[in-house]
């Protein structure tokens, strides 16, 4: 259920032709998200809508990684549909609990979704972020009263970076598979992160305290698949090219960046999601350096949640770009560097949340490719 703003004009002022007509705005829509429809988003994203066993190419040359799939075949049998859960006084054997170690681009969402496709609608799948959003959103005892009711938890990018986050976390696994729920994690290892990789396990391990014990490591061996680099640099197109594309191109939305990070501010970032349902393009003008750690890992959400979904996204950040938002050309037409790389400060970069804003640039890095792609097609 979505309650929204009315839409703007969309065909632009009647009475005066010179008038571009303009998208509807992202701050527009404000999400109204039942309990109900949290868990039911628990699933993988459209971005592995595909996902299989069967279509990971396991690199010989890095026995590590069929030897997971291998592992993760025989859970997923284990815990498939129709398999009849442990009866109340049948020999207590734990149910299966799986981390995936390994670098960057090595494949371990896909086969975690893999999994989460192998046992059907009896699996939860979300990110670390998503699970404690749930909890904020719920209430911890409701969280793991409703996961409860599923036969495997999948938790991709497990992320060691804040301390409250992790003890919650790890509470919440201990207490689901104290009710025989299996678990699934990931968590990610940038490139050029040099051997920290290795050390990762054993991070994870740590911070899980109680409940370490229980869980198989699988280490994922291998170079980035993709080749690519952490951050994808994207030139910003002009402010009037965006607000032309936005505006032609059915379920687009228009806001200035700024415009965008007020809004986040007034909406859980559990309902992040839902604000994106029918959104099929979301351009951003006047896109700058954010400065704000709050602002930032909230905008890192919402990325997030536009990977999921395969939103494309256009970006500008000209210094005339808020008069364009608003249906004006820009006047200036000032570039100040790459819209990507330059999104977070130096000093995020370096500090605890690095990970989380490395994932967001390469992730925007792509959007924004996506983007741009669409101005170059003749509807454009």
């Amino acid at each position: 259920m979505l309650v929204t703003a009315a839409p703007p004009d969309l065909a632009g002022n009647p009475s005066d032709p010179s008038t571009p007509p303009r998208a509807r705005a992202l701050a527009d829509i404000r999400p109204v998200v039942p309990p109900t429809r949290l868990l039911a988003d628990l699933v993988p994203p459209r971005h592995f809508a595909d996902a299989r066993f069967s279509t990971y190419r396991a690199n010989p040359a890095y026995p590590s990684q069929g030897t997971t799939v291998a592992r993760l075949v025989e859970v997923g049998a284990q815990l498939a549909p129709g398999k009849v859960r442990r009866g109340l006084f049948a020999k207590r054997k734990a149910a299966p609990a799986i981390y995936m170690d390994g670098g960057f681009g090595v494949g371990k969402t896909h086969l975690l979704t893999s999994l989460a496709h192998a046992v059907g609608p009896d699996a939860a799948y979300g990110t670390f972020v998503e699970y404690t959003n749930l909890v904020g959103a719920l209430g911890f005892q409701a969280t793991v009263d409703a996961l409860a009711t599923k036969r495997l938890v999948c938790i991709d990018e497990f992320e060691l970076d804040d301390p409250g986050d992790t003890v919650l976390m790890s509470r919440l696994l201990r207490e689901l598979a104290d009710r025989d729920v299996a678990l699934a994690a990931t968590s990610n290892t940038l490139p050029g992160s040099l051997g920290e990789g290795r050390f990762a396990a054993e991070d994870f391990l740590r911070e899980i305290q109680a409940m370490a014990a229980r869980f198989e490591v699988m280490r994922v061996d291998g170079e980035d698949y993709r080749h690519r680099a952490v951050v994808t640099e994207t030139q910003p197109l002009p402010a009037d090219v965006v607000a032309r594309v936005a505006a032609s191109h059915p379920g687009a939305t228009l806001d200035s960046l700024d415009e965008v990070l007020d809004h986040l501010r007034g909406v859980h970032p559990s309902k992040y999601g839902a604000m994106l349902d029918d959104v099929t393009l979301v351009a951003l003008t006047g896109v700058h350096p954010v400065t704000e750690q709050s602002a930032a890992l909230r905008l890192v959400v919402l990325v997030d949640r536009l990977y999921d979904r395969d939103v494309p996204v256009l970006l500008a950040d000209d210094v005339a770009a808020d008069s364009a938002a608003h249906g004006g050309p820009g006047t200036d037409g000032v570039r100040r560097g790459a819209a990507v790389s330059s999104l977070f400060t130096e000093e995020m970069l370096r500090g605890g949340y690095r990970k989380k804003y490395f994932r967001a640039l390469s992730r925007l890095g792509s959007l924004a490719e996506d983007g741009r792609a669409l101005t170059r097609t003749p509807t454009a």
